[in-house]
């Protein structure tokens, strides 16, 4: 599998972001060299909790970087993983490098083989929740509670938003596609001209932007998806979730709204939980109120 490698260097300085990526070996499924994926492991190894947030597309770990102040002050461990294709980790060049179920196994392989988590708190955002609510589902043994925040787990068999139809459709027809400017008209509040950048530093040419254009198209939609029989599984395993399911969606976002109903509805580990609507978000509701949302995910793992 040929893969690009974005340099250092674009990786310096950025805004509110001190921290350092490490980096672990996944396998290649064609045979070729291990693929390195970047990730960062933050807080105290031995903490009570290990909460593990998961970003999606096209955004990288970035994205987290106004929740991690509060959750490590609160004493947790926290680990972000860049996808295969985004952010500091190996980019595969070919489309048809990236898979759903590629993606969930690289995540299953970062979070088990290689950092042995347990009893780990999930957070997932738009990809994060599609890739991380299959990790959960396939691996619910290693979890202690799950968290969404715009995310959804489609089978192919129901309603599409127009808003994400327009996103998928715009993904592959623009001839750049402009990331750091799609994640700021995801946002609320504006993105300063550097933070911007930070979301752009992993693609210093279009064409280590397979990932990113790729997968919107990878988004089950139709019944005959080739992720739809491992999504329907998934949510035979969600229907009977008894622990801690916390829905902390913003009102401000087309592209997931109702899903949160669809989730609360069918998973029951969601019932007597302390929903919130995130007031003055967007779709990256990390990147709007991301202060607000950790201050109420630690009180969410602080009672359940």
């Amino acid at each position: 599998m040929e893969r690009f490698r974005t340099p250092d260097a674009r990786f310096v300085d950025l805004p509110d972001f001190p921290w350092t990526a490490k980096y672990l070996e996944l396998r290649d499924p064609t045979g070729g060299p291990d693929l390195r994926m970047a990730y960062y492991d933050e807080g105290p190894p031995d903490a009570a909790e290990t909460i593990w947030l998961q970003h999606g597309e096209p955004s990288w770990s970035f994205l987290y970087r106004h929740m991690l102040p509060p959750l490590l002050a609160a004493g947790h461990r926290v680990v972000l993983l860049d996808l295969l294709g985004f952010g500091q980790s190996d980019k595969p060049a070919a489309g048809g490098d990236y898979t759903y179920a590629r993606h969930v196994e690289w995540v299953r392989e970062a979070l088990f083989d290689h950092l042995d988590l347990s009893g780990v708190t999930f957070f997932g955002q738009d990809w994060g929740s599609l890739i991380g609510l299959r990790v959960v589902a396939e691996n619910p043994e290693h979890f202690a509670r799950v968290a969404i925040g715009n995310g959804f787990l489609p089978t192919g068999r129901g309603t599409i938003s127009q808003a994400f139809l327009a996103w998928q459709n715009y993904s592959q027809s623009v001839p750049v596609l402009p990331v750091g400017r799609i994640v700021a008209g995801g946002c609320l509040e504006p993105l300063t001209p550097e933070e911007i950048a930070a979301y752009d530093a992993p693609y210093p040419e279009e064409s280590f932007k397979t990932g990113a254009r790729t997968f919107p198209t990878l988004v089950p939609t139709t019944p005959d998806d080739p992720a739809t029989a491992a999504q329907v599984a998934a949510w035979g395993v969600l229907a009977r979730w008894t622990k801690p399911f916390w829905l902390c969606f913003s009102d401000g976002d087309q592209v997931t709204a109702g899903s949160e109903v669809e989730l609360a509805a069918r998973i029951p580990g969601t019932r007597g939980m302390p929903h919130v609507t995130i007031e003055g978000g967007g779709h990256f509701l990390q990147e709007d109120r991301g202060e607000q949302l950790a201050t109420l995910f630690v009180e969410f793992i602080r009672q359940y």
